[in-house]
């Protein structure tokens, strides 16, 4: 099952330069640097912000205050040498030359392959810079506006490259102040992503497609009206993803995906999408909810992406601390699908940068939170083979705390897991019905993968009554089932 890590490119090659005394490019990081991320149970790498960066994006950025309040927050010192630019205000999809180039990228591709990881890759489908060479050469995969738009409503177009311009956007906000708007229903687009993807393909193992769900028919018109033109029969991504793997069939496609939409883009033939649901349920909302979104069909749970932050998301360590963080990485952890964690979060970082910037501030290592996370990749790469099966925990008429624990279990041919987290901050007591009919006539150990703990149970007790747990607030079992 895919565990991806997401690094900030610019920042993590900014801060392998400080420590080694020279500028590190991707071409030639230390490989003591790779094997800090070859961590157990990861297998692909998401370089983050890899493209061409936008100058025209940048001094748009240099002069919005709003953007540099929020980098004042995040860097108190910071200098205009720190502001990169965001990169998802791409010029172009050539490696940008600070990070080395795509010579660099081969060869971190090559490093990272003879570690047994691969590589992903950003991909903006719904906009584009506004110095992107599409602006002069290709006006026509835009969303074209008129100087009356422009007069009427500069915060929505924009001129460049002596064009009118719709700035890009989604449906519920206000638009980007830099970038332009790509039309997802013109012919010329559709064909210049298959161009693209395939591009990047060549370069990677996969593709996270940005804000995937804003180019489907049903989201592009109600963004975009008249402007776009009529909606063609096919929808976007199934025309496009078929054409790129006639070219690279084995290419992983992960959809960054919002409002509930992460159903509808796998049947349109992604491979992940973000489970932002599960996210919001795990931060906001009690055992009952998470353990209803669990009961979807096993198919589409082996289609999400599990995560608890991301460069779009607050730090974990700030919003999660401490034994309530814990017990939320150890459920994404251990579910079926895929797992998405971000450099920094397992040293417990608590500042998100805005990825405009290229430096971030000093924070210390929670050394304990680093150390949690490294069992937990191991235990968690242990666990998840063979049956996914969630457990309902049942409790007695006197006491309905079982209702704060998630329980499932995994069954391979050679070994059981069971993985109890408490979603609560109170004790909690629940009897759990074990799916493993040979469990009568032998004693059984439990052994807690994240403690070591070991328990001897009777099998004709489990059978029979299940599994006694008693959990403290927050607290958590990865048992191997003996």
């Amino acid at each position: 099952m895919t565990v991806l890590y997401e690094i900030n490119t610019a920042v993590w090659l900014g801060e392998l330069s400080g420590r080694y005394g020279r500028r590190v490019t991707l071409g030639d990081v230390p490989g003591e640097a790779w094997d800090e991320i070859a961590l157990p149970g990861i297998d692909t790498v998401w370089l983050m912000g890899v493209w061409a960066r936008s100058p025209a994006g940048r001094r748009i950025a240099l002069s919005d205050e709003t953007l540099r309040t929020s980098f004042r927050a995040a860097l108190s010192d910071v200098t205009e040498a720190d502001i990169a630019g965001s990169p998802y205000c791409v010029r172009d999809y050539v490696v940008d030359a600070s990070f080395g180039g795509p010579e660099g990228l081969a060869e971190a591709r090559a490093r990272l392959a003879a570690r047994g990881l691969r590589l992903i890759l950003d991909f903006v489908p719904n906009h584009v810079a506004p110095d992107h060479p599409w602006v002069i050469e290709h006006p026509d995969r835009l969303i074209r506006g008129t100087a009356d738009d422009l007069s009427r409503n500069p915060g929505d177009f924009m001129e460049s490259g002596g064009r009118i311009l719709a700035r890009g956007r989604d449906p519920f906000f206000p638009s980007w102040p830099d970038v332009v708007q790509l039309n997802a229903f013109g012919d010329a687009l559709r064909a210049a992503t298959v161009d693209t993807l395939v591009s990047i393909g060549d370069q990677a193992d996969g593709v996270r497609c940005d804000m995937a769900m804003l180019l489907m028919n049903d989201v592009f018109a109600k963004t975009w009206g008249d402007r776009a033109g009529p909606a063609p029969a096919a929808d976007f991504w199934p025309y496009v993803l078929p054409r790129v793997r006639e070219r690279h069939p084995d290419l992983l496609f992960v959809a960054e995906a919002y409002w509930d939409l992460e159903h509808a883009l796998r049947r349109q033939g992604f491979d992940h999408c973000y489970d932002k649901r599960l996210y919001d349920r795990l931060l906001h909302e009690d055992a009952d909810a998470v353990r209803a979104h669990l009961r979807a069909d096993l198919t589409c749970q082996r289609g999400l992406v599990r995560f608890l932050e991301n460069h779009d998301e607050p730090r974990a360590a700030a919003t999660l601390p401490g034994a309530r963080g814990r017990a939320a990485a150890v459920a994404v952890a251990t579910l079926p699908g895929a797992t998405l964690w971000q450099e920094g979060q397992f040293e417990g970082r608590r500042i998100r940068p805005p990825v405009f910037l290229a430096r971030r501030p000093q924070e210390p290592v929670d050394a304990p939170l680093r150390a949690f996370h490294h069992r937990l990749l191991t235990a968690a790469a242990a666990v998840r083979r063979g049956e996914w099966r969630p457990l309902t925990p049942a409790g007695r008429p006197d006491n309905d705390t079982h209702r704060y624990l998630l329980a499932w279990t995994w069954t391979h041919a050679d070994v059981r897991h069971l993985v109890v987290v408490n979603h609560s901050d109170r004790p909690a007591q629940a009897r759990l019905p074990l799916p493993w009919g040979d469990l009568p006539g032998h004693e059984h150990r439990l052994t807690d993968l994240l403690t070591s703990q070991t328990y001897d149970r009777d099998g004709g007790e489990l059978a029979d009554l299940g599994l006694f747990v008693a959990l403290e607030a927050w607290q958590t079992h990865v048992f191997e089932v003996g």
